[in-house]
């Protein structure tokens, strides 16, 4: 068992105890046992992430020869750009997304808490023809199996690792990331982080209730500290302003 199953377990135990503690307060201090055991501490890799060229090259994966790989475009486009948790996509309907003024996905995440999610140009653009072609029940998800049924949440996973394998021929660099649904989620929160957008927008955009979840993307994104570093003072460098020297001014004057 790892330590992050482990701990998915004391989480559950942890609701179930404190559930048992308004009913049974005989046993209080065996709930209040249980309560006390403490998270096991663990390893935190930085976040995977996919840089721009290596994303382009998965979009592109999914052929377009058969309605499969058109549904494929379709849904790693959206992916990228909502940044949707797994459950998320396989549960969003036809009725749940807008493609005109104000392009949204309407979506339900953890918690049953709804959220709308804007959509770019781009993904509209993908959007657009997969919906005409997929058409059916507005109730119907938006990128159904052969059967017309929702995706589970493993075969959007396969499909994300089989594409990824494609894309590699393209773009090498994905032979060394472990890709996954997550990634994609990661994708686009170093997107919107990179762009400027603050982490408490980002933190609504995915769904975190929480602020500091959003912050492991400060720590992976390799880009920010190193804009941080170039504005320190190399060493060596002796104190004080800059003054231009006299021929400079005379120069600047005279213009």
């Amino acid at each position: 068992m790892s330590v992050a199953t482990r701990n998915a377990r004391l989480v559950a135990l942890r609701s179930w105890f404190t559930f048992a503690a308004h009913r049974h307060p005989e046993h209080a201090a065996l709930i209040a046992r249980v309560l006390a055991i403490p998270s096991k501490r663990r390893d935190r890799p930085l976040v995977s992430f996919l840089e721009p060229d290596e994303a382009d090259a998965l979009l592109k994966a999914p052929g377009t020869g058969r309605w499969t790989g058109r549904r494929d475009r379709a849904l790693l486009t959206f992916a990228v750009q909502t940044g949707l948790r797994a459950s998320e996509l396989t549960a969003v309907r036809n009725a749940d997304i807008t493609l005109g003024r104000g392009a949204h996905v309407q979506v339900l995440g953890k918690g049953r808490k709804e959220r709308a999610v804007p959509l770019s140009s781009h993904t509209v653009a993908a959007l657009r023809p997969w919906l005409s072609e997929r058409g059916g029940d507005p109730r119907g998800p938006v990128f159904p199996g052969p059967g017309g049924h929702r995706l589970s949440r493993d075969t959007v996973r396969k499909l994300v690792i089989k594409h990824a394998r494609s894309a590699t021929a393209d773009c090498p660099t994905l032979a060394a990331k472990k890709i996954g649904v997550h990634t994609l989620r990661h994708t686009c929160a170093m997107t919107l982080l990179r762009s400027g957008v603050d982490l408490a927008t980002i933190a609504l955009w995915l769904g975190h209730e929480d602020l500091r979840t959003v912050q492991i993307y400060l720590h992976a994104d390799l880009q920010l500290k190193e804009r941080a570093l170039a504005r320190t003072t190399p060493p060596g460098t002796a104190p004080g302003r800059y003054r231009p020297p006299d021929p400079v001014l005379a120069f600047l004057e005279s213009l």
